[in-house]
């Protein structure tokens, strides 16, 4: 038999785990995270790059920044805001009375601000990056209020000195830029002007009425100061930046008067609609005489 001390191991060849062999052993665990960081910096670019995609995707089709470069908006809209415009809410719904909009006016208006030009290529690509993500301004896009829709009567001024809307007077107090210093406020308007929005129109003015180049300016213009609802690019509809001047952009109270919504629908038909309302009647009726 063989006896305990026969098949214990003799302590000169046991195995014995030295502080030097414990240490190689975790290095490989020491080494993952430095694997895994420089991993990281390998896919940088490309996340960058898909991030910029999405965002480019996004601001194509859904929502864009937009910088504010003058004042003809104020107070609503400050020198320096970035607002964020909804593309797609025009595909839900018709643009509506008292809607902040943002619209191209290539071949339509003249600049409103003037942008220097860049010098070189590399300044003219970071101020195409600039201006699509609402960075850097863009002097073919205007920002103003919608006030009159396709088929509205606009006029100005009321024996009140209001712009009235299909007879129907606008309380504009809510919104009309207002002095800070002195604590006067803009009148509805200094023109006089008396027009009727044709059918894929918008008349547009800005808030600071003493200051914005708009309708009332482009009078002379090919649409008669109005611009076109397919120039629409979206509806601003939040101020992003600076972050005290956080808000949104609803639609004022005086839009949403139900007389206005009545002179609407009394409002004479658009050629388009009355013979579409003619041509059901002639249709049957000649339906009729061939039975």
């Amino acid at each position: 038999m063989r006896s305990e001390a026969e098949g214990a191991v003799p302590e000169e060849e046991q195995t014995v785990t030295s502080a030097e062999e414990t240490a190689d052993d975790d290095s490989p665990e020491e080494e993952k995270p430095k694997k895994k960081q420089g991993s990281f910096w390998k896919e940088l670019p490309v996340l960058i790059v898909v991030a910029v995609v999405l965002a480019l995707v996004i601001k194509a089709f859904a929502v864009q920044a937009f910088y504010i470069p003058s004042g003809s908006m104020e107070n609503t809209l400050q020198v320096g805001d970035r607002v964020l415009v909804n593309k797609i809410v025009y595909h839900t719904r018709d643009i509506a009375r008292g809607d902040v909009v943002v619209f191209n006016g290539l071949d339509s208006w003249d600049p409103e601000t003037q942008v220097q030009e860049p010098s070189n290529p590399v300044s003219k690509a970071l101020h195409a990056v600039g201006s699509a993500f609402g960075v850097a301004p863009n002097e073919k896009d205007y920002i103003k209020r919608v006030i009159g829709i396709p088929g509205d009567h606009i006029k100005c001024c009321d024996a009140q000195g209001r712009v009235t809307v299909n007879g129907v007077p606008l309380d504009e107090k809510s919104y009309l830029y207002t002095d800070p210093i002195t604590h006067e406020q803009n009148k509805p308007s200094n023109e006089q002007f008396d027009v009727v929005v044709k059918p894929g129109q918008l008349w547009v003015m800005g808030d600071h009425r003493e200051l914005s180049y708009d309708s009332r300016s482009h009078r002379g213009d090919p649409g008669g100061g109005t611009i076109p609802t397919n120039r629409v690019i979206g509806r601003a509809f939040v101020i992003v930046w600076p972050l005290n001047r956080l808000d949104t952009l609803p639609i004022p109270g005086t839009f949403k008067q139900s007389a206005l919504k009545t002179a609407a629908a009394a409002t004479p038909p658009t050629p388009l609609v009355l013979g579409l309302t003619l041509a059901f009647p002639l249709t049957h009726l000649r339906r009729r005489r061939r039975s």
